[in-house]
């Protein structure tokens, strides 16, 4: 096949630094660090909002990264990250930063470069000197593969740079079952006491390193895990059956604090409501 059901193209993350006497090239490498990446892989999660035909099931991807400016005098600029612009039915869903004291998120304007297949952004605020910045970015496509009531996802990361800590978490769809997940983790991981959360943890990653999985499950619910939350919610709570509900994100897993893209996060509270 010319690329994965679901490729997740070398992924390059650089600041291109406002002040001229900086190249990016030379030196902004050792400005930032990629101190954290977290990568979350949503099958059947959610439709993106302006999806008209729903008959394939949708693929959410959510990254939310943390990088340190490792130099002595504060920096903003431009942020540049490939995404897999030719797989089927790519589109982006949610972009955003946070401020230095993760109080505030901004939603921000960004460009797509289809020739180069980069979106781009500025950063909302200065990092100051060994501050972290932290963004988000999400994404669809329809790379699930179906045969009736089997699914099929394929998934690739090679590391754009040296990385500190990976956390790469594939997030079981609700009604979901037979799930296999390849190769398989050393222990089913679980986050906020929810179950259907696979999780992989890499520490001190290398540029160039790769990681692929392959993830199959049986479903014949048509309709996406968010839809059916809102639904449950209008019931009344059994707490025996709800303990079985896979997960969504869970706040201890993205970059080890309590920051989540904008769907996710209404949905997460949802299920903590009904745990309580």
């Amino acid at each position: 096949m010319k690329k994965l059901l679901l490729s997740i193209h070398i992924l390059l993350c650089f600041l291109l630094l406002l002040n001229p006497s900086v190249t990016a090239g030379e030196e902004s490498q050792n400005i930032l660090t990629m101190e954290e990446l977290s990568i979350k892989v949503m099958p059947e999660f959610a439709y993106h909002p302006n999806d008209v035909n729903k008959e394939h099931p949708p693929l959410l991807i959510g990254y939310q990264g943390t990088m340190r400016n490792l130099s002595e005098q504060p920096q903003k600029g431009q942020i540049e990250l490939p995404l897999p612009m030719e797989d089927k039915n790519f589109r982006i869903g949610y972009v955003a930063d946070y401020s230095s004291d993760l109080s505030k998120v901004f939603e921000i304007e960004y460009i797509i470069d289809q020739e180069k297949g980069t979106i781009s952004w500025t950063t909302s605020e200065d990092i100051q000197p060994n501050d972290v910045y932290k963004f988000v970015v999400e994404f669809y496509t329809d790379t699930i593969m179906a045969d009736k009531e089997k699914k099929t996802l394929s998934y690739q990361f090679k590391s754009f740079a040296d990385i500190g800590l990976l956390n790469i978490s594939f997030i079981q769809p609700l009604k979901a079952k037979k799930v296999v997940l390849t190769p398989a983790p050393e222990e089913k991981k679980t986050h906020a006491d929810e179950e259907g959360v696979y999780s992989y943890f890499f520490q001190g990653v290398k540029a160039g390193e790769e990681n692929r999985f392959s993830f199959t499950y049986e479903r014949n619910e048509t309709k996406p895990s968010i839809e059916l939350m809102d639904k449950q919610e209008q019931q009344p709570i059994d707490p025996v059956k709800n303990k079985k509900n896979p997960a969504t994100l869970s706040i201890a897993a993205v970059s080890g604090v309590g920051l989540l893209a904008a769907g996710a996060f209404t949905y997460l509270f949802k299920r903590k409501r009904r745990n309580n």
